[in-house]
C-alpha cells in the first residue's frame, strides 16, 4: 500500500461512541486481507486454545462500551501451576502460530495468576482460590457473557 493510500484510510468511529483500539488482531493498512480478525473472533479463537489445554471454567466476557481497556476478557481456570503454564503457553505459541503476537504477559504460574495483553483482548488464567479471591466476572458485572464453558 502506498503512503498516499495508507494516508487516505478513515476509520469509522465504535457504534458505542469509545475511541477504536487497535490490537494485534485488529486490521491494519499493512496487513493482508487473509489475516484480518475481529475482536470477537480473535476472542473465541483463545478460549478454543485454553479449552484445547483443558482449561476450566472459562468465561468470554463482552466489555465493548464499558471500557476502552479492551474489548474482551477470556477469564479460566487450571488447577495447578503447570497446568496454567500449560495452559497460557498453548494460547500464546497457537496465536503466534497464526501470525498474531501478544503484547505483554504478566505474571506466572507460581503466583497462581497469569494475564496476557493481545491487544483487545486480555487473558486472564487463575487458579480457584485466586479466580475466588478476585472475581473479576462479579467486579465486571456489567459486562455481557458471550459464552461460559465449564
Amino acid at each position: 500500500m502506498t503512503d498516499a493510500a495508507r494516508d487516505n484510510i478513515v476509520e469509522l468511529p465504535r457504534r458505542d461512541g469509545l475511541p477504536r483500539r487497535r490490537g494485534a488482531a485488529e486490521p491494519t493498512p499493512e496487513a493482508p486481507a487473509g489475516e484480518e480478525r475481529s475482536s470477537l473472533e480473535l476472542a473465541r479463537r483463545i478460549v478454543a486454545l485454553a479449552e484445547d489445554k483443558k482449561a476450566a471454567d472459562i468465561a468470554l466476557l463482552d466489555l465493548t462500551g464499558l471500557t476502552t481497556m479492551a474489548d474482551y476478557f477470556v477469564v479460566a481456570s487450571g488447577g495447578s501451576e503447570r497446568q496454567l503454564d500449560a495452559i497460557v503457553d498453548g494460547i500464546v505459541s497457537g496465536m503466534r502460530d497464526e501470525k498474531i503476537h501478544a503484547y505483554g504477559r504478566e505474571g506466572t504460574a507460581a503466583s497462581h495468576w497469569v494475564l496476557v495483553d493481545f491487544g483487545s483482548v486480555i487473558v486472564h488464567v487463575f487458579t480457584p482460590p485466586e479466580r475466588d479471591y478476585y472475581q473479576l466476572e462479579r467486579h465486571w458485572a456489567e459486562a455481557k457473557t458471550i459464552l461460559r464453558v465449564q
